[in-house]
C-alpha cells in the first residue's frame, strides 16, 4: 500500500501545501477530506504563486486526480473562482472528482457566521466567516443539504425550502432582525446555475479512493490547518469544526483507517498560530517580529499576521502521538538563520508543576510557561543547499534534537518557498 497522509502538526499554516504539491509529483491521486476554503495553502512553482483553498494542491501536477472529499463542506461561488483563476493561468482542472456526499456551504451559512461571530462580543474565535462552523452544525444536526441533493432539482428545492425557512427564524428570533434575511427563489436560482456546471466533476469519490488504494496507486490525503484546531484534540474552543488530524482523514475521504499507510507531519521550525487563545512560546518582541517579516507569516486566506515564537516540543508531540505520525517534514529552517541563539520548548511549567504533555484545559494552558532549551544558531545561507550534509553544522543539530524530542524521524528538509528547495532524506512514498 502506498498511501500519505499529510497532516499540520502544529496551528495550521506549516507549509503543507508545498510539501503536497512536492509530494504530489509522484502521486497518482490527491485528496482533500476536511474542512472547506477556509483554510488556504500557497504553493511556489517557477517563482509562481498559487493561493488554493478549495481544490487539492495536487491540482498543478496534470496526471494527479483531485478528489474533494466527503468531509469537506463545500462553497461551489468560492470553487468556481478557484477555479477560474487556474484555468486564466494554463492550469488544466479536468482531473477534479467532487463526493457526491459533501455537504454545500449556502449565502445564510455565511451570514449566520458573521452574526454569531459579532454575538460573542469579547469572545470571539476568530472565525473566518466563510460559513464553515454553520454548515458542519447543519451538517451534524442532519438538516444539511449534500452534493447529491443538488444534483436532483426537486429533492433541492424541498430541502432547501425547508432551510430557509428555518433560518429566517432564526435571524429574527435569536438576532432579533425584523425581515427575512434569506430569499428562497435567488439562492434556488443561483444554485441550480452551480448544479449544471458542478454536474461533469461529481462522483462516488469513494469508489475512487478505495480502488485507487487496491490498485497499488500513490495516494496522498492532502490535510488542511492543524492538529491544536482539530474540534476534539485542539485548543477548544478555538478550533475548525471539522478534524483535520489522521483519524479524520479516514472518515473524511470514506475509507478505513488501515488503509493509511503513513502519516507525514508537516512541523515549522518554529511555532505560529493565528487567532485568539493561549500561545506559550510567543514572543510579542523583536523576536516575534523577525520571525514574522522572514518567513512572511501573513494568512493566505485572511490576510492576517500571524502570531509568532520559538519551536514547541509539546505541542508537536503531542501531535505525534495523535495523528500516529511516521515522518516529519521541517518546514521553513531558512527563516531561522541570523539567530545567534534558537530556542526549544521542551515542557511547561504550570506553577510548581513541570507539564511534558500538552493539557486540556484552556485556563492551566495560559498559566503555563516555556521551560527552553538553547541552541546555537547559524549564520550562513541554507536557500540553495541541496544536500542534508551541506547544511550548517548548527541546523543539523537543531534538527537531531528535534527528532530526539519528538521521537520521529525528519525525512524533508525546507529551506526556502520553491518545490525545488527541499531536502530529500528519504522518499517517503518508499517508506
Amino acid at each position: 500500500m502506498k498511501t500519505v497522509a499529510i497532516v499540520g502538526s502544529q496551528w495550521g499554516d506549516e507549509g503543507k501545501g508545498k510539501v503536497i504539491d512536492f509530494l504530489a509529483t509522484q502521486a497518482d491521486v490527491v485528496i482533500r477530506a476536511q474542512g472547506g476554503n477556509n483554510a488556504g495553502h500557497t504553493i511556489v512553482v517557477d517563482g509562481k504563486k498559487f493561493a488554493l483553498r478549495l481544490i487539492p494542491s495536487g491540482i498543478l501536477n496534470p496526471n494527479t486526480i483531485n478528489v474533494i472529499g466527503n468531509g469537506i463542506v463545500f462553497d461551489p461561488k468560492g470553487f468556481f473562482e478557484e477555479l477560474e483563476m487556474l484555468q486564466s493561468n494554463g492550469i488544466d482542472t479536468k482531473n477534479i472528482k467532487i463526493s457526491d456526499r459533501a455537504h454545500i456551504i449556502f449565502p445564510y451559512h455565511k451570514e449566520l457566521d458573521g452574526l454569531a461571530e459579532e454575538a460573542r462580543g469579547d469572545n470571539k474565535i476568530g472565525t473566518t466567516k466563510r460559513g464553515i462552523g454553520p454548515c458542519y452544525m447543519d451538517k451534524t444536526e442532519r438538516s444539511g443539504i449534500r452534493i447529491c441533493d443538488l444534483m436532483d432539482k426537486d429533492v433541492f428545492a424541498k430541502k432547501l425550502k425547508g432551510q430557509v425557512e428555518a433560518k429566517n427564524k432564526l435571524v429574527k428570533g435569536v438576532y432579533d432582525k425584523e425581515e427575512d434575511m434569506f430569499n428562497f427563489d435567488e439562492i434556488y436560482s443561483e444554485f441550480m446555475a452551480y448544479a449544471e456546471k458542478l454536474r461533469p466533476f461529481v462522483a462516488d469519490t469513494t469508489v475512487i479512493v478505495y480502488d485507487a488504494i487496491k490498485a497499488g496507486k500513490k495516494v496522498l490525503f492532502e490535510g488542511a490547518q492543524g492538529t491544536l484546531l482539530d474540534l476534539d484534540l485542539g485548543t477548544y474552543p478555538y478550533v475548525t469544526s471539522s478534524h483535520p488530524t489522521s483519524g479524520g482523514f479516514a472518515v473524511g475521504a470514506g475509507i478505513g483507517p488501515n488503509m493509511i499507510k503513513d502519516v507525514v507531519g508537516i512541523v515549522k521550525a518554529y511555532t505560529t498560530r493565528v487567532g485568539e487563545g493561549p500561545f506559550v512560546t510567543e514572543q510579542l518582541n523583536e523576536i516575534g517580529d523577525q520571525i514574522r517579516i522572514k518567513g512572511h507569516e501573513f494568512g493566505t486566506v485572511t490576510g492576517r499576521s500571524r502570531r509568532c515564537g520559538w519551536f514547541d516540543a509539546v505541542v508537536v508531540k503531542y501531535a505525534a502521538r495523535t495523528n500516529g505520525l511516521t515522518s516529519i517534514a521541517f518546514m521553513l529552517l531558512d527563516v531561522l538563520t541570523g539567530f545567534e541563539e534558537i530556542q526549544i520548548c521542551t515542557a511547561y511549567k504550570c506553577g510548581d508543576e513541570i507539564l511534558e504533555n500538552f493539557p486540556a484545559s484552556l485556563e492551566q494552558l495560559a498559566k503555563c510557561e516555556p521551560v527552553y532549551e538553547t541552541m546555537p544558531g547559524w549564520t550562513e545561507d541554507i536557500t540553495k543547499v541541496e544536500k542534508y550534509e551541506d547544511l550548517p553544522e548548527n541546523a543539523k543539530k537543531y534538527i537531531t534534537r528535534i527528532e530526539e524530542l519528538i521521537g520521529v524521524n525528519v525525512d524533508l528538509v525546507s529551506v526556502g518557498p520553491n518545490r525545488a528547495q527541499t531536502i530529500i532524506r528519504k522518499n517517503v512514498f518508499d517508506n
